[in-house]
């Protein structure tokens, strides 16, 4: 590692020797630092991490959101859990065009509810690779439900900025308004009796009984379509799958396979390998992603959905054929409009990893969508409810279209890099839609640039996206003005964008980074 610059007003990477854990959240970090001191393995950890999350960051994340996860064991191949949820079985295009909706599904609709898959995700994680009770883990969550918990300061930004989503909810308001300032002490006590309810009695205290004949009943009086049995399925509803992968430059990227995003974060990877990102001009290593961002993006939107509706699609779109087709679309010299490769045209988030000290590495994100999903709050319950549903489309036969028990297009993607046998790094960037664009770029600055996980985190974010090139306020303008030369049309935000947590595993070292954008941190042992 190169020397730091400790004027910077930046922060160094984390280092550590045993095992060590990265969240966007101190408390979630600590929860999960814990977990590891008592002895707990890497899944411990991450659902004690997310538990505590979930509550203290009612805005990013939650149980009545979604989950995926990598897991990488000490001696062994990496595997996927798909914690999606599904959409009502009654849900049909027909169904929701008699409710009024045509083009598009509304965030803060009913139909934008998916049965929440994290509790089955988690449950499912600790029966088949924890090692210390559920009443354990949710310890500090339920503690901090109960007692309250300071707000942090991107906590308390992101909650002043999201007000105007649950403002048209009653419960939600009485709940979540007026937005609490840094420092104000907040709890969430309904939360905690959920999490207590799980722990002793499983995934089906939270998707059956009184709790899960409650949340449906709430859903149907705002017009829902979910029924008691389409939350009854959902209780073993999470699934171990087999992760796609594929090579950059001699590590293997491995992601979750649709209907997450991870397969475009693969393109994009694959389509920048054809040019020498270690030796570009920062503006020509923008618009190189930046052209490769659309190409995958745009795949993604027309052809990615529900797994059993788009089979095939990850070998047809990885095929050495397909990326030197994509690849060659690119101009240095201008900005393209994207075109899809042999295909007929069609016209907030938390992330975390844990290492422990066998060597097992988990890679976690759970999300409830836009900040603060739908804005939906079932009073009963406490349970504030997810929009993933709103990615659907309102187009017959297309991929994503909206359909009975279908899992909706997603945008949350963990991240895992190994190389030969040997685990190299979990990491993860948060962001929405950025999320793919985000991870080729972090890994491109780690492994082209040789920078520390801390500094790639750290750089100036852009993103390709809805005609416009999305830029943070620090990249200078000298280098704005030359994209803008090339055709991009620059819209400079006045916040951050994303986040990110990674930590990259050495012979007896662990590095750490935890994005200086959030409030969290990379901690260990």
């Amino acid at each position: 590692m190169t020397a730091f610059d400790f004027l910077s007003g930046r922060k160094p990477s984390t280092l550590a020797g045993r095992a060590m854990v990265a969240t966007s959240h101190p408390l979630a970090s600590a929860a999960g630092l814990a977990v590891l001191a008592e002895g707990g393995n890497a899944v411990d950890a991450a659902i004690a991490a997310s538990a505590v999350q979930a509550v203290v960051d009612p805005l990013m994340t939650g149980i009545g959101g979604d989950c995926f996860a990598l897991y990488a064991p000490a001696n062994g191949a990496v595997r996927a859990l798909n914690g999606s949820g599904r959409a009502p079985a009654a849900a049909t295009i027909d169904a929701l065009q008699a409710a009024g909706l045509t083009d598009t599904i509304p965030q803060t609709s009913a139909h934008a509810v998916t049965v929440p898959g994290a509790i089955s995700a988690w449950c499912r994680l600790h029966a088949d690779l924890g090692s210390l009770p559920l009443s354990r883990l949710f310890r500090d969550a339920i503690g901090y439900g109960r007692e309250g918990f300071p707000i942090t300061p991107r906590v308390a930004q992101d909650w002043a900025e999201g007000q105007a989503t649950v403002a048209g909810d009653p419960h939600a308001a009485a709940h979540f308004l007026p937005a609490p300032a840094t420092g104000t002490r907040f709890a969430q006590p309904l939360l905690a009796d959920r999490l207590e309810e799980i722990a002793a009695h499983g995934p089906a205290a939270f998707y059956e009984g009184d709790t899960g004949s409650r949340m449906v009943a709430h859903l149907r009086s705002l017009g829902g379509l979910h029924s008691e049995q389409d939350f009854a399925d959902a209780t073993d509803g999470a699934e171990w799958v087999d992760p796609i992968s594929a090579s950059y430059r001699g590590f293997d990227i491995h992601e979750c396979p649709p209907n997450g995003q991870g397969l475009a974060a693969l393109l994009i990877l694959k389509i920048i390998e054809g040019f020498d990102m270690a030796t570009l001009s920062v503006a020509d290593r923008i618009h190189v992603q930046a052209e490769a961002t659309k190409l995958a993006y745009h795949h993604r939107d027309e052809l990615l959905g529900d797994p059993d509706h788009c089979a095939g699609l990850t070998e047809r779109l990885m095929s050495d054929a397909a990326i030197a087709a994509l690849r060659a679309h690119i101009d240095m010299t201008r900005a393209q409009a994207p075109a899809l490769w042999d295909e007929p045209e069609h016209k907030d988030t938390i992330y975390l990893c844990v290492v422990d000290a066998q060597g097992n590495a988990v890679s976690f994100i759970n999300s409830i969508f836009h900040g603060f999903g739908s804005g939906r709050l079932d009073p009963a319950t406490g349970v504030l409810f997810q929009s993933r549903g709103a990615s659907f489309r309102m187009i017959p036969g297309h991929p994503n279209a909206i359909g009975p028990r279908k899992r909706p297009m997603h945008t949350i993607i963990p991240g895992m890099v190994t190389q030969g046998s040997r685990t190299v790094m979990p990491f993860g960037v948060m962001g929405g839609q950025y999320q793919a664009a985000g991870h080729a770029a972090f890994l491109s600055a780690v492994i082209d640039r040789g920078l520390s996980l801390q500094a790639a985190m750290d750089e100036p974010r852009s993103f390709a996206t809805d005609g416009v090139l999305q830029v943070e306020p620090t990249l200078p303008q000298d280098i704005c003005d030359d994209l803008a030369a090339r055709g991009h049309v620059i819209k400079r935000l006045t916040g951050p964008m994303g986040g990110a947590q990674a930590i990259r595993i050495g012979d007896g070292l662990l590095e750490g980074g935890s994005d200086s954008r959030k409030d969290g941190m990379a901690i260990g042992l």
